[in-house]
């Protein structure tokens, strides 16, 4: 008897032993950043105007993944933010857009839009959710892996990238109402008010000192030489000004630019989305206790300022010189609240984007833009030549370079899906700027397995996606000649940063291609708990300590 109990004492001793090594071996928080329509070379192209704290800390002392890619079209913001946290493409988790159309409903839906649940803090702009995302993220497994202990916070200028790097679990997902009222607020479907912290945040003057400020150069602009001219004519205007260049008086510009909407589309929506983290840290007391918590952080500025300007203007380079004294604020407040060697971060970018079209052309390179009366002419002819029957007829819904059929309409005209799709899709390969067609019923019935159709079969999810799917050619875009946008599957919108640091995390770099939905399978592994349910991603090996 004495024996036996000695060894379930053993035994015990070794599970006790175990469970608290791995309790160790865990970060007492995990960071996760994505910075909006960030390029990977934004982190070269930009590097001696960083200062030492900031990115140049992340490349010195963590794991840089020099050659990370998204491997689905189309590369848009709630896509992109999903499949960083599920670890898999739209084809899994079901978002496949940031709107799309409902083939169910007959009309375009957004990807959080929810009216079960209410407004927070606010009478409007916040009856979000989830419920669209079909898998669970890296973050809903940390929730099951500690019994629902710890806390997932997340937050964002906008909610789609607040809403689902929080996953189906979150404590909390907070997001920046502009207009009228300049502050962060959230969904019922979280909590029925909100905390504290958040009113107190709101409650301050940090919104509005931000918006009657001036946005000038950091650095002088004399030294911005790795942007073109701040003068030219391939970037947008803000209501009210004459000419896009630098000084911006916000105080002056905001009633004709959404008032705290203009926030959003300066670098002072970064620094204000970095304020509200600190006092999310500080009032949910993140890193504090005995298991992990979880802070995903979305900056969105990067994106409204490069759409609006380009990526090769000063006000972008401006944007990221700024963004990078944020984060070097930002890592110094993680030391000294959640201290240095108990966290793990990542940074990385929900897609990136390419140079403005009318700039490339103006260099003779191929570029190009889509005229939507021409574009519907020509898919007019065909319907009417080929089926006897109008556009309006026969075509649903376009959108996302996909085109929905009208089932009904050909049900009742006798006409095969499969060869209405084939038909049209053969007869838009010879239209100009377009690369490449393809039927719904290909994706179904091959396999794509690398290649610019590969990525477009991640991104295509049976359930939700049109019946022919369209890619443009490389820097051809639907857009007014100012300005520009992503969505693509090549490598300018598809390249971007995966930063690695902090606890459990070597340093170094590689250069193996690795794809963003590798992010949350390597996270896993070294939180130990499980890969999110729809995973597909795997374990970047090299980054983690062994």
């Amino acid at each position: 008897m004495r024996f036996l109990l000695s060894i379930v004492f053993i035994v015990c001793s070794l599970n006790f032993g175990f469970t608290q090594t791995i309790e160790d071996e865990r970060p007492k928080l995990v960071v996760g950043i994505v910075v909006d329509q960030m390029r990977y070379d934004y982190l070269t192209r930009f590097y001696n105007k960083y200062a030492d704290d900031g990115f140049k800390r992340l490349l010195s002392n963590g794991f840089n993944l020099e050659n990370a890619h998204f491997n689905y079209i189309p590369t848009y913001t709630a896509p992109g933010h999903a499949s960083v946290y599920t670890g898999t493409t739209p084809s899994v988790h079901g978002i496949i857009g940031n709107n799309w159309y409902d083939k169910k409903l007959k009309k375009s839906i957004y990807c959080v839009d929810d009216s079960n649940y209410q407004s927070i803090g606010s009478s409007h702009g916040g009856k979000k959710s989830p419920r669209r995302m079909m898998t669970t993220t890296i973050t809903d497994e940390l929730k099951l892996a500690q019994n629902r202990q710890g806390k997932v916070i997340s937050l964002s200028i906008k909610d789609r990238s607040a809403v689902l790097p929080g996953g189906h679990t979150a404590d909390g997902a907070y997001w920046f109402l502009g207009g009228k009222e300049g502050k962060f607020i959230t969904s019922s479907y979280y909590q029925n008010k909100l905390p504290k912290w958040v009113s107190d945040f709101n409650s301050s003057d940090v919104a509005k000192t931000y918006l009657n400020t001036t946005w000038k150069t950091l650095i002088d602009i004399d030294t911005y030489t790795e942007s073109m001219t701040d003068n030219n004519r391939f970037e947008g205007l803000f209501k009210g000004k004459k000419t896009p260049t630098f000084p911006y008086d916000l105080k002056k510009l905001k009633k004709k630019n959404g008032r705290y909407d203009l926030l959003k589309a300066v670098p002072y929506g970064n620094s204000i989305v970095k304020d509200f983290a600190e006092a999310a840290i500080v009032g949910e007391q993140l890193g504090q206790g005995q298991v992990t918590d979880f802070l995903a952080i979305s900056f969105s500025s990067t994106d409204y300022v490069g759409h609006q300007f380009g990526p090769d203007s000063k006000e972008i380079e401006d944007t990221y010189i700024r963004l990078d004294r944020d984060l070097a604020s930002f890592f110094k407040f993680l030391d000294e609240k959640v201290g240095k060697g108990n966290y793990t971060l990542f940074l990385t970018a929900d897609h990136a984007v390419t140079q403005v079209p009318a700039y490339l052309e103006s260099l003779k390179i191929p570029a190009g833009y889509f005229e939507n009366k021409k574009f519907k002419t020509r898919l007019n002819s065909i319907t009417e030549s080929e089926f006897n029957l109008p556009l309006d007829s026969i075509v649903e819904n376009m959108s996302n370079n996909q085109l929905f059929l009208n089932k009904e309409t050909l049900k009742k005209h006798d006409l095969q899906i499969e060869e209405v799709s084939r038909k049209i899709a053969n007869e838009f390969v010879d239209y100009d700027n377009i690369y490449r067609t393809v039927t719904a019923n290909a994706l179904q019935n091959a396999e794509f397995r690398n290649g610019i159709l590969h990525r477009l079969q991640n991104g295509y999810n049976q359930k939700f996606s049109g019946d022919v799917l369209l890619i443009p050619n490389p820097s051809t875009i639907w857009r007014s000649r100012t300005g520009t946008t992503h969505g693509s599957g090549y490598n300018y919108d598809s390249h971007v940063p995966i930063l690695f640091y902090g606890k459990g995390i070597k340093k170094g770099s590689s250069k193996r291609k690795v794809s963003v939905t590798d992010i949350a399978p390597t996270l896993s592994n070294l939180l130990k708990i499980s890969f999110p349910n729809g995973a597909t991603g795997t374990i970047i090996e090299e980054a983690l300590e062994e």
